[in-house]
């Protein structure tokens, strides 16, 4: 394949650039021009040098995981999203590989691990239990609540929150859940009797901390008033940016809440390892029903994903790092959970720590992106009726 020289000028193997990288080139001809003008436009606030990794000198040694804190929570800067390993991504994975690539995470300095009763469902929980159980004072692990798996639907009253977290906690093999989310915003229950109860498990040392997903501003400030939460949950990427648009960033910064982005890497898409040729089994793969994921968006988001890979080869790195690297370097308070079955997919995904972005990068990527419309919605209708919008 050929490359793009940092200065934009195409280095050519063979007699052509593919598509992906005319593409490419274009957007960073673009970026070149204004970057170097000084005029850039950034489609997100431009970081603080506080939260952006600017310095290669004031790096501790390579690969070492630094620490953050959602709210009152330390954590590792890069959790580890388990559901992939048991849900959604394909058939479950087997359960040895499951336990092992998790103790890998931690041997490599993850400590933050984030699972969901609905994942499997319930399964996802054992592995991660089962997993973490030698470890356990080591580690916070983060769990949901809020369907009803029987009935089907969501279920977030009082109730069966104080049935659900007794088997949660069963199920992790542990006496307390460090940071227990709100799945998704139950609309039948209001969040201040959610909190409520929230409160009354923190009181009994049940649950240490609490989080919600997929939750507007208006209903984070309204939990926060009553119990006050230590983490919101929703997806977040580099080509899915609306935390910044709709009023959940800035809610967080205001009442010091941390941000834990799902989806870092597009669900897959950024890595660079899903094609426009590729397809997925609707039967195992929630994606299959995605927008995002049909063969034209597919085919139509590659701009995105070759901006990615010409930055990456300038940094000697590769698309899924820079990507999880650019969140990184957002803000000081956020902390990206890529979920992943695969050891090698682990490496790279915590080679993002080594990754130095500069606030001159941050701009450049920015410009280079603020050109190309990202084609397909974020997931199926079904799903998005359950995330919270105003």
């Amino acid at each position: 394949m050929s490359s793009i020289h940092p200065n934009g000028s195409p280095r050519a193997r063979g007699d052509a650039l593919t598509r992906r990288q005319l593409l490419a080139h274009s957007a960073i001809m673009t970026a070149s021009v204004a970057v170097g003008a000084s005029c850039a436009t950034s489609r997100h606030p431009e970081p603080s040098n506080a939260s952006a990794h600017t310095s290669k000198s004031s790096a501790p040694p390579a690969g070492a995981i630094r620490a953050r804190r959602l709210g009152k929570l330390e954590v590792s800067e890069l959790g580890a999203g388990c559901m992939s390993i048991s849900a959604n991504y394909g058939p479950p994975a087997d359960w040895n590989q499951g336990i092992n690539v998790l103790r890998q995470a931690h041997d490599k300095g993850v400590t933050f691990f984030d699972t969901a009763e609905v994942y499997g469902p319930r399964t996802n929980e054992d592995l991660v239990g089962e997993a973490l159980a030698p470890i356990r004072n080591q580690v916070a692990i983060a769990t949901k609540f809020g369907y009803d798996i029987e009935a089907g639907g969501h279920n977030s009253r009082p109730e069966h929150i104080r049935k659900v977290v007794e088997d949660s906690l069963k199920r992790l093999r542990t006496d307390r859940i460090d940071l227990y989310y709100q799945h998704r915003v139950d609309k039948a229950v209001p969040i201040e009797e959610v909190a409520g109860a929230i409160k009354d498990l923190i009181t009994a040392g049940k649950v240490l901390h609490f989080g919600l997903s997929e939750a507007s501003a208006q209903t984070i400030r309204r939990a926060h008033a009553v119990q006050p939460l230590t983490a919101i949950q929703s997806e977040y990427s580099i080509m899915e940016r609306s935390p910044e648009h709709n009023g959940v960033l800035a809610a967080c910064e205001e009442l010091g809440i941390g941000f834990v982005p799902w989806g870092p890497l597009g669900l897959g898409y950024l890595t660079g390892k899903i094609s426009a040729s590729t397809r997925l089994d609707p039967k195992t793969d929630f994606r299959a029903e995605f927008d995002r994921f049909s063969p034209t968006s597919l085919e139509e988001n590659q701009p995105i994903l070759a901006v990615l890979e010409w930055f990456a080869a300038r940094k000697g790195s590769t698309p899924a790092a820079v990507a999880l690297a650019w969140l990184l370097a957002q803000k000081p308070w956020i902390v990206p959970i890529p979920g992943t079955r695969n050891p090698a997919h682990l490496e790279e995904n915590l080679s993002a720590v080594d990754v130095q972005l500069t606030i001159a990068d941050l701009r450049e990527l920015e410009t280079s992106l603020s050109g190309i419309q990202v084609h397909g919605g974020r997931m199926s209708e079904k799903f998005m009726r359950e995330v919270e919008s105003t």
